[in-house]
């Protein structure tokens, strides 16, 4: 079922740079959907069209099905069902604490001090920063601004969050702790919507890759089948992801049955070749 879509969505910026090209683009619910494309292509703008943030020149935002209000309480409604967690965490970080920021969004939706006070300890404790709740914000670490930014959202508990890219600037831990968050968040019935230049982390994390360029959806559909395919990553100026690629090998060198599922992981990629040695030995 379809939880968000564009129609046709236009959006320039001040002095005609236009960002959005008549875009259309559908978020499954329950899945996890990679915008992918390179600097400039219109994915933070898309994000920013997806919350209300920014309104279209032309075109549509539909939610259940249903095209959006952008009345003050058509808005906040639309907030509370779709988070965005911003790629630089100092955006929205403003309290003089951890939990109090991350307090400001429940006690908005109308709950006791009470309710937001236990909603506010059972999101750090999921996203293992329960200690960082009396810390000023501005005492953080980057990847624990990033944890307290994603928390603010989570606490709200919308059906969509939307994460520009949320990998930028963590080490390779970092960016694994983050994502095995995600995993988990998904998990409860969150759907999750990210953008990357990164192809490699969208073929590994996502269900489902929409491909940008020029303010367009070039193609959208499962990663092995969108990333596979050289000439729109050319005319996308990405790069086919590696796993991808030694996976595509291995099939066409016999290694991997035709129809098999491809390698999206290095620990996919070991046992790959570990099946096929075990093989060679057996013969």
């Amino acid at each position: 079922m379809t939880l968000l879509e564009t129609s046709g969505l236009v959006y320039s910026y001040p002095g005609g740079v236009l960002a959005l090209n008549g875009l259309n683009l559908k978020v499954k619910r329950g899945r996890r959907l990679a915008i992918l494309g390179p600097n400039g292509a219109g994915k933070t703008t898309l994000l920013l069209h997806l919350n209300g943030t920014l309104r279209p020149a032309s075109g549509q935002v539909l939610l259940d099905g249903a095209a959006v209000s952008y009345s003050r309480a058509g808005l906040s409604a639309w907030r509370r069902r779709v988070g965005l967690v911003l790629q630089d965490a100092d955006d929205q970080l403003f309290a003089a604490s951890v939990a109090e920021d991350v307090s400001f969004g429940p006690l908005n939706l109308g709950l006791s001090e009470h309710e937001a006070r236990l909603r506010v300890e059972e999101t750090l404790a999921a996203l293992n920063i329960a200690d960082l709740a009396e810390r000023p914000p501005h005492m953080l670490s980057f990847g624990q601004k990033k944890r307290v930014a994603l928390a603010g959202a989570v606490a709200m508990r919308p059906d969509a969050l939307l994460l520009d890219e949320p990998t930028a600037g963590l080490d390779s831990h970092g960016a694994a702790h983050l994502l095995g968050v995600l995993k988990k968040l998904e998990a409860t019935g969150t759907t999750l919507v990210f953008t990357t230049h990164d192809a490699g982390l969208a073929y590994g994390f996502a269900h489902e890759v929409a491909l940008f360029a020029g303010g367009q959806v070039l193609a959208q559909g499962e990663p092995e089948k969108v990333l596979s395919d050289t000439a729109l990553l050319e005319a996308s100026h990405l790069r086919l992801p590696l796993i991808l690629g030694l996976g595509l090998k291995a099939r066409a060198c016999g290694l991997l049955a035709e129809g098999a599922p491809l390698p999206r992981s290095g620990q996919d990629l070991e046992l790959l070749l570990e099946k096929a040695a075990a093989r060679q030995l057996s013969i």
